[in-house]
């Protein structure tokens, strides 16, 4: 059996790449010439946590902390997901064994970086064997309910790389303000969106819609595939497609926002999981984020584009698709 080796990091302010998907942004690899969405095969993850402490977190606590951060994604009714803690180990969470660690790394160099998730995989079938998640050690961390001032939520900050793990790459649904040094969170409506909460905060504790919905997408079960819709189609400009292009879907009732990018050359999008009902979807380029946070650096992403809605309101069908809800944008 062959495998490889994906790396893949998230950072306090700036993030490592991603590889495109169909519907959200799903991690990905090329397998015999293909490129194919990074999933696991076999369930339950069995997974080693280090017995390496930090200050203020012992080994326990964090093992406490990547259970939690484990559960809230098994919680996902839509989704077939499970995982299992062995034990604690003395290996590294980066040292390609052949077993799934996580735990604590003192990285002084990677001065932005919160932590990192890599993968191995099988490079004939394409699933993932191996995946190792480290948290810089560099950092005051916190294992408290309600947070502490001045320190990283471990349990917030492992959801997103566990996110990760099991195969969702970033999401753009989030707002951002740039202060002296990097970018502060104002809102976010995804753990995967890829800029992490100030220190001190819980937020990222909690999975929301778009999260959900891609998980589902990677492994859906039945309630998934009968009870959800799609929406797809084309984002043009000039007569061209548009690639990297942010499209949101917004259920008025709910409130609930899930989103995708188009990613091929003739500005095709799909995004799935969506509750049955009216939708208001908006397009619009992605020119206030780090482009390296989201794609590869082979796309030809366009951000030279004004937003725009489309010009009525979608609305998903229970179990189907709405195709064709093309949208022409403008150029600046």
């Amino acid at each position: 059996m062959k495998r490889s080796v994906i790396g893949f990091l998230v950072a306090v302010l700036i993030v490592g790449g991603s590889a495109p998907g169909e519907a959200y942004l799903k991690l990905g690899a090329r397998v015999a010439g293909q490129t194919v969405t990074l999933k696991w095969g076999d369930f339950p993850i069995r997974y080693f946590v280090t017995d390496r402490s930090a200050p203020g977190v012992s080994a326990p606590q964090m093992q406490q902390a990547i259970a939690g951060a484990f559960a809230s994604w098994q919680a996902v009714a839509t989704a077939q997901i499970s995982a299992e803690f062995v034990g604690f180990t003395t290996a590294n969470p980066v040292s390609n064994d052949g077993r799934t660690t996580l735990g604590f790394v003192n990285r002084p160099d990677l001065d932005r970086v919160l932590g990192a998730t890599s993968f191995t995989l099988d490079t004939v079938s394409g699933d993932v064997i191996e995946s190792d998640i480290f948290f810089n050690s560099r950092f005051e961390w916190s294992v408290a309910a309600n947070g502490e001032a001045n320190r990283f939520d471990l349990e917030s900050i492992a959801v997103h790389e566990v996110g990760h793990l099991l195969g969702l790459a970033h999401s753009a649904l989030g707002e951002t303000e740039v202060r002296p040094g990097g970018r502060r969170v104002l809102g976010a409506e995804a753990v995967m969106f890829p800029v992490a909460f100030s220190a001190g905060t819980i937020h990222g504790r909690e999975i929301k819609a778009d999260d959900i919905a891609g998980l589902s997408d990677i492994y859906p079960n039945e309630e998934f595939r009968a009870n959800t819709g799609s929406v797809s189609g084309k984002v043009t400009k000039s007569g061209q497609g548009v690639i990297g292009a942010h499209v949101t879907a917004f259920n008025p009732k709910t409130g609930r926002l899930v989103a995708s990018f188009s990613l091929s050359d003739d500005g095709s999008y799909t995004i799935a999981g969506l509750e049955p009902g009216p939708h208001v979807l908006r397009v619009e380029p992605l020119d206030d984020g780090d482009l390296e946070s989201f794609f590869d650096a082979s796309l030809r992403v366009d951000v030279n584009f004004r937003p725009k809605f489309y010009e009525r309101l979608v609305v998903i069908p229970r179990g189907g698709g709405t195709r064709n809800a093309d949208v022409a944008v403008l150029p600046k």
